[in-house]
């Protein structure tokens, strides 16, 4: 999933450059959610792993 932040983080850069400002606020948007929700899911993941007991 940050692959995929990344990617719309590069489109948007792109765009920029280009001039397509719509385009380019668009895939801002969209990187900026993908990129929390893998935070979030991050975070999940490392507080269920700490709740394990290995015994």
């Amino acid at each position: 999933m940050l692959s995929w932040a990344a990617l719309f983080l590069i489109v948007a850069l792109v765009a920029g450059i280009f001039g397509f400002f719509g385009i380019a606020s668009a895939a801002v948007g969209i990187a900026k959610v993908l990129f929390f929700v893998f935070l979030i899911l991050f975070v999940v993941s490392l507080i269920m792993g700490r709740r394990r007991s290995t015994s």
